[in-house]
């Protein structure tokens, strides 16, 4: 089975085909900057292929991913038909949906309602199911849901010590984002370990969260209401006092959604270091840069505090996780986090963090380790074909007892 993995944006369509046969890759690549101008790229077949293209609306660009994936000369697939399902990233399953689940008609009416609680992307995820029903009719399409790993969280974990009503009527309450990557690590630790064990996994990129996992299930994660809770972040604050944004109204004389998006978009890294957001433009100037450092020293430190939180909240670990493009790629951010947590009998072996082939899972496991600790690479986009599949083929198995009875 073939599955197209779709992640759409405000302003973009990335996307994935995989061969579910073996999970093999077979092409990616972006839509960008769409009802802007556009721009196209397809990699496949170690080749990479762009070209500006404009993109009105997301059906022009998923058009465009079909057309250049069957084009001859690019030699990706022969047609369309042979795309199988179409797995689509979306942000928000609220307490609706706590499970991937076959797009249909009652699924789209939720996912509208949903909007209230992810007013930014949850447009573009709608958008994306859309186009893709207008341009392959009759192909299954499945939403995965960024929400979904973390629905497992007990309810003393999930409220917010305010008022019930809060919660009943306006929904209110901690989701947790990221859910296909932890959920992806989560099942790499389990092979690693040999067990459903107790797991801290740190996700960490421009967008971060922590989750503690025990048996299989997520019992506690960073990243609240919205993905602003939570870690300092590229460009996000993270954990704040609710009425520093009082204060930034006063003082600024922004409204309240001006307020959010400055804790959204100018904070975090970008906000401390007032460089980037980009941790690597930060570490080049961190040795003469104060401000820089600082913001380094935050990041590391909340990571730090939470890794000492989970801990306590599963009663031990069995293994740490680092993932996602800073925790992929930086030994440096690893080391700063790690150090001095012997206590808690967590040792990463430095000559072991620092070399090792970028790509792959690595163990940097120091000794007298109480637990073992991994580099994993995430994959989102295979976590969510794997999720399709599964769901076709459950589709597929039904459809053929009822023919069977039928006959």
């Amino acid at each position: 089975m073939k599955v197209l993995v779709i992640n759409a944006g405000s302003s973009s369509l990335k996307y994935q085909l995989l061969d579910m046969e073996n999970e093999k890759l077979i092409a990616k690549g972006n839509c960008e900057r769409i009802g802007i101008d556009g721009h196209f790229i397809l990699k496949a077949n170690g080749n990479v292929f762009e070209k500006d293209i404009d993109f009105p609306n997301h059906t022009v660009a998923l058009k465009t991913v079909l057309k250049y994936l069957t084009d001859k000369k690019l030699g990706v697939i022969k047609s369309v038909a042979e795309i199988n399902a179409v797995g689509h990233r979306v942000l928000h399953g609220g307490e609706v949906y706590t499970k991937s689940v076959l797009v249909d008609d009652k699924v789209l009416k939720n996912l509208e309602e949903l909007k209230v609680l992810g007013p930014l992307h949850m447009p573009a995820n709608i958008s994306g199911i859309l186009a893709c029903q207008e341009a392959m009719p009759g192909v299954p399409q499945v939403a995965v849901f960024d929400t979904e790993f973390h629905s497992t969280l007990p309810d003393y974990a999930y409220r917010y010590a305010i008022p019930k009503k809060a919660y009943t009527d306006w929904k209110i309450r901690k989701y947790g984002f990221h859910g296909a990557s932890h959920k992806f690590i989560a099942s790499e630790l389990e092979k690693l370990v040999g067990k459903k064990g107790k797991f801290i996994i740190c996700h960490i990129g421009n967008g971060a969260s922590i989750s503690a996992v025990k048996d299989g299930k997520c019992i506690e994660t960073s990243m609240g209401f919205t993905p602003l809770e939570g870690l300092v972040m590229g460009t996000r604050s993270g954990d704040i006092d609710p009425a520093v944004v009082e204060t930034i109204m006063e003082k600024t004389g922004k409204n309240i959604k001006e307020a959010i998006n400055y804790l959204n978009k100018e904070s975090g890294l970008l906000g401390v270091s007032g460089i980037s957001g980009d941790i690597r433009d930060i570490q080049k100037v961190a040795d003469t840069n104060k401000d820089a450092q600082l913001s380094i020293d935050m990041l590391c430190y909340r990571v730090k505090k939470y890794i000492g939180e989970y801990v306590a909240v599963l009663n031990g670990v069995d293994a740490i996780a680092f993932t996602a493009g800073t925790g992929e790629n930086r030994p440096e951010i690893r080391q700063q986090i790690t150090d001095n947590l012997d206590y808690l009998g967590i040792v990463v072996d430095k000559d072991k963090n620092y070399n090792f082939k970028r790509g792959e899972i690595a163990d940097i496991t120091g000794k007298g380790s109480k637990c073992k600790i991994y580099v994993i690479p995430t994959d989102e986009e295979l976590m969510i074909a794997r999720d399709t599949n599964e769901i076709v083929n459950k589709l597929s198995k039904k459809s053929a007892k009822s023919s069977k009875k039928s006959k």
